[in-house]
């Protein structure tokens, strides 16, 4: 089931009426990731107002969830006991079945298979699990085993949506919905619950083509593990891969066709009847007409294959599109706030820290890739007109939740704030107000000077080509052309002179767009008070201010490399010895990942937590600007058909990039110069509009695996302002191709009268022929949109290709991360891995 986007508080309302003292606590599972850690923050603090009971529960990858459903959640049913309860999932299950996952799919006959659990679903990760969205409800399968034709008693959930008659606390499977489903998902809709309503049969091979609808099926009656991972060192795994109807979903596999048939069976037996039944009367006018003739049951058992088939291609095609980005969850749980009215500037700030950090890990509307260089504005980079629209109501609301004081705008002239300095300081000692800042696309600048903080900007780095001394000499010349010398840039920069501070951001507007830096920093205001594109800062008096991202990168490196630092293979590294093989299922690895969720959590409630941990952000971010410069310096880059490889595995900052997200941002840093090098030489997108995919492979020597992640190159992201030039000037064609047809009209009927009056002929398939050119000219833009505008168009595929190199090979491949473009690999079968991988379609 999902809720609409109009009903985001009609389930918590519910909750916050009937809980009491004796009700189980709220379980809430975590994905470690700062966007679902803010929300975590936000969602807790309305549990908190309410007196609600909650446990939180960090998750590091499905083997976790399906620990914490075996635990925690299968004994809050009632066929073991319990009393039911909330279980609610913040970045956590929406790409597979949770039911299956959870454990909440297994009762007899006539029994909620839920036991009272309720499950809600709140992730930006797509695509969506059609069985959790559509499906999931307990009443269904409770109404169907007492009677068939009770399913339409159920006037509170319609085709899976819920409607405000709905009585929650029933149990079952609920999708918070931000919109994408009611505008996007219309066919899909129709098509699952027809394979729902549909009778169970099996093809028996009578028809052809009877491959893919039987795991479709399957999936949709909650019989299938929607979640394929393959581990090493599984015996049954073989036993598994034979089974015709095994239990893996049918998304990944491939399908031809996106037709939607909304008709039910039943109509088309309708139909079909009385088609006959008119032909026989029309037959026999004279006598009355014989009982008409029924279909044979072949018949009728072909006529729902060929339904089922359509029905499940939809259901493929949606599969097989590749993964995107929506709506950041801490957006939408600030959104159930405001809706609560219970919003304020810390669960503002949340928010607007969560929506920051996308950019971080190129969360884009493709999947995770780098960013489209078209965005401009320092606070760009992720989601497109989507992600901007979402970033000016939090601007609004940074306005109506901290208005500005009589004596703000005089101090802003004295600060320098006014002419597009970056506060750096606080307003007062006990101001903790949320501000808008013309924040620069530099990284950690208040902390760093601003040479470091520019030099470590992957924006500056892949634009400037920072890994080559050309590149460093390139950084040189533009602080040179702003007339700040190196001296003043190297020291911090809050010492910085205030002359060059209040110069700056006018500066880089002017000097910025030689170098190709167009985006650098917001534009200037187009109107009194305007402001898109800046960014946010947060004062805690005079203990700090930090802006949104500074947050966001803090977080992810707490998360990532913890504040201890270096971990004890580290050490071993550098006595010279060789670490042993531990923890090869990565259990460890993976409790150790939990314990700096809690660091991070309380690090987002307590600013000398964050600042105690800055210096390991720098610490990261150093190592990824080592590691990418000598990865693109020793051409340590190589070519495949389908992508770009390369592979960490010496160096001292290896062991950095064990965590998938680490790596991530690496695999951002290479690929955004390698996207610029092709534009340099190329002068557009590679692969079409798509981009050139890169994947990096990092060694963990204490696993003996290889972790790998697989990034979009930056295509699909249409570029609306170019997009609106090329259709002015195909305007601007079609008038000159009129005039011209008009202009060739009137000579082609003189030269018919000369014709006629000399007798002659003339062959005019010369000048049709250049008309034809030019009409293709014309349209060849037209089709590069058309292509952009199609469903899955430069998505990252990336997961579907690794599962897919996982059933064609004898790689030995862990696939445990919630991000599907990440796997491990282990370290004797990347070779192959790769080589099969380099086969496939990786982008949509």
């Amino acid at each position: 089931m999902y809720l609409p986007r109009a009903l985001i508080s009609h389930l918590y309302q519910h909750l916050r009426r009937t809980y009491h003292a004796l009700s189980p606590p709220v379980l809430i599972l975590v994905a470690l990731e700062p966007d679902a850690l803010c929300a975590c923050r936000i969602f807790t603090a309305l549990l908190k107002r309410d007196y609600i009971q909650h446990k939180i529960q960090p998750m590091a990858g499905y083997s976790d969830l399906a620990h914490v459903g075996e635990t925690l959640v299968q004994p809050m049913r009632t066929q073991q006991g319990g009393s039911g309860g909330l279980v609610v999932c913040l970045g956590v299950g929406g790409l597979v079945d949770m039911s299956n996952m959870l454990g909440l799919d297994d009762a007899e006959d006539g029994q909620d298979p839920s036991g009272g659990v309720e499950v809600w679903i709140v992730d930006a990760k797509r695509p969506w699990n059609l069985g959790n969205v559509f499906g999931g409800n307990p009443s269904d399968h409770t109404l169907q085993e007492t009677n068939g034709n009770a399913k339409s008693k159920n006037l509170g959930v319609i085709k899976g949506q819920i409607q405000p008659l709905y009585n929650p606390g029933q149990g079952g499977i609920i999708v918070y919905d931000d919109g994408d489903v009611d505008e996007e998902l219309g066919a899909e809709r129709e098509a699952y619950c027809a394979l729902a309503e549909m009778p169970d049969i099996e093809d028996n091979g009578d028809s052809d083509n009877s491959g893919p609808e039987s795991d479709a099926s399957a999936s949709v009656n909650g019989n299938a593990d929607s979640r394929k991972r393959k581990f090493w060192g599984d015996p049954a795994e073989d036993e598994r891969e034979s089974d015709e109807e095994n239990t893996r979903p049918q998304r990944r596999r491939r399908s031809n066709s996106d037709t939607s048939i909304s008709s039910s069976p039943r109509q088309v037996y309708h139909h079909a009847q009385s088609d006959i039944s008119r032909s026989q009367s029309a037959d026999h006018a004279t006598s009355s007409p014989p009982s008409p003739k029924q279909p044979s049951a072949r018949r009728l058992r072909r006529r729902l294959l060929r339904l089922r088939r359509k029905h499940s291609a939809v259901l493929e095609n949606y599969y097989t599109l590749g993964t995107s980005y929506s709506e950041p969850i801490s957006s939408m749980l600030y959104s159930l706030a405001e809706d609560l009215g219970r919003e304020d500037n810390d669960l503002l700030w949340h928010a607007i820290v969560g929506v920051s950090s996308l950019e971080l890990y190129g969360r884009t509307m493709t999947g995770v890739g780098i960013s489209s260089a078209s965005e401009s504005g320092g606070s760009a980079g992720w989601g497109g007109q989507r992600g901007e629209r979402i970033r000016q109501i939090l601007r609004d609301e940074v306005r109506r939740l901290n208005p500005p004081d009589r004596n703000d705008s005089d101090r802003e002239v004295l600060r320098g704030e006014a002419s597009g300095v970056i506060p750096t300081t606080a307003k007062s000692p006990t101001d903790t107000s949320i501000r808008l800042s013309p924040e620069p696309r530099f990284l950690l600048i208040r902390h760093w000077s601003l040479y470091d903080s520019m030099l470590h900007s992957p924006y500056l780095s892949a634009r400037l080509h920072i890994w080559s001394d050309v590149g460093r000499k390139r950084l040189h010349k533009l602080l040179a052309k702003m007339g700040v010398s190196l001296s003043q840039c190297k020291q911090s920069y809050t010492h910085m002179d205030m002359d060059l501070k209040k110069g700056l951001r006018q500066r880089l507007l002017m000097y910025a767009p030689m170098y190709g830096l167009d985006g650098l920093v917001p534009p200037a205001a187009s109107g009194r008070g305007g402001r898109e594109g800046w960014g946010f800062v947060r004062s805690w008096g005079w203990k700090a201010t930090l802006s949104a991202v500074d947050v966001g990168v803090i977080a992810g490196a707490i998360l990532e490399i913890g504040k201890a630092g270096p971990s004890a293979i580290d050490d071993a590294r550098n006595r010279g010895e060789r670490p042993e093989l531990v923890d090869e299922d990565g259990s460890l690895e993976g409790a150790e990942w939990v314990s700096r969720f809690w660091e991070a959590y309380d690090a987002l409630g307590d600013v000398e937590v964050l600042k105690h941990a800055l210096p390991m952000a720098q610490h990261l971010h150093r190592a990824i600007l080592r590691t990418g410069t000598s990865l693109l310096e020793k051409k340590q880059i190589r070519h495949l058909r389908a992508f770009r490889m390369a592979v960490v595995k010496e160096g001292p900052d290896v062991q950095l990039f064990t965590h998938p997200s680490a790596l991530t941002k690496l695999a951002l840093w290479v690929g955004e110069a390698i996207a610029e090098q092709e534009k340099e030489q190329k002068g557009k997108i590679g692969k079409g509009g798509k981009g050139t995919p890169l994947v990096l492979a990092g060694l963990n020597e204490g696993r003996g695996v290889y972790v790998v992640v697989g990034t979009g190159g930056g295509g699909g992201i249409m570029d609306w302002k170019a997009r609106q030039e090329r259709k002015e000037r195909a305007a601007a064609k079609r008038k000159q191709k009129e005039e011209r047809k008009k202009e060739k009209a009137r000579r082609k009927q003189e030269r018919a009268a000369e014709r006629a009056a000399n007798g002659e002929d003339e062959d005019e398939d010369e000048e049709e022929d250049a008309t034809e050119s030019e009409d293709s000219e014309d349209s060849s833009d037209d089709d590069l949109d058309e292509r952009m505008e199609e469903r899955g168009f430069g998505k990252n595929r990336f997961g579907n290709a690794f599962q897919e190199v996982v059933d064609e090979t004898n790689a030995r491949v862990r696939i445990d991360s919630f991000e599907h473009c990440v796997v491990e690999v282990k370290k004797e079968d990347l070779s192959g891995f790769l080589e099969s991988l380099s086969m496939k379609a990786v982008v949509g």
